[in-house]
Formats: C-alpha cells, structure tokens, sequence
C-alpha cells in the first residue's frame, strides 16, 4: 500500500457525488494513517474559504466541514494558485492550514516514491 496519497478534486457542487468521494477517500486515508495531500481545483477551490464547505449538502454523505477538518489536522491541502487568481482567492481569505501553490508542487508530490495519486 502507497505510504502517500495525492488526491486531486476538480468538482464541486456541480458535481455532489464525485466531490463527496474526493473528500471522503482523503479522510479516510488520514484516518488510515495515511500521508494524504488533497488539492482543490475548480469548483472544489471555494471550499478553501471559511463556510464554504458548510454550504454543501449530499443525502447519506458525512458532512463536509466534517471531512475538511479532518483533513487539514492529519494532512494537507492546497488551493491551486491558478483556481485561486481565476476567483480571486488569496492567501488571507482561505481556512487556516491551506495553502496555495501551482502545478509544479503537484507534480512533484505525485511522483513522490510511494504515492498514489487520484484524481475526481
């Protein structure tokens, strides 16, 4: 089994399910002990902002605030710096914990030794 995992989200509540899985499998693999590092891009980067997550509603999921504080205490997350130009995010406005970084930090964590990568 990988000793880390890089999960890229893209969907937001455009796309409920497939965001719901993003989230769940990253802190599912925190809770696993599991190096996990999930990123949001897309529509997934307004849940960066303070409330944002408490706005999304999936029937039979776990809450998403839930698993976004599950994940920023035994992992990392990271707002895509250009998901984050594109909506004007900056590093003031998002969650404690987050940061922002680009494509060339993605790309090196997930061709770390021992990675998997996934993306939804």
């Amino acid at each position: 089994m990988p000793k880390k995992l890089v999960i890229k989200v893209t969907a937001g509540p455009e796309a409920a399910e497939r965001c719901s899985q993003a989230f769940t499998v990253a802190a599912v693999g925190v809770a696993s002990g599991v190096e996990v590092s999930l990123w949001l891009t897309g529509e997934s980067s307004w849940f960066a902002l303070p409330g944002r997550a408490a706005e999304f509603e999936l029937p039979h999921a776990a809450p998403l605030p839930d698993l976004l504080d599950s994940i920023l205490a035994g992992g990392r997350i990271t707002l895509c710096t250009q998901c984050a130009a594109r909506r004007d995010i900056t590093e003031k406005d998002v969650l404690e914990g987050v940061r922002i970084a680009g494509a060339q930090v993605f790309v090196q964590e997930a061709l770390a030794e021992d990675t998997q990568a996934l993306v939804y």
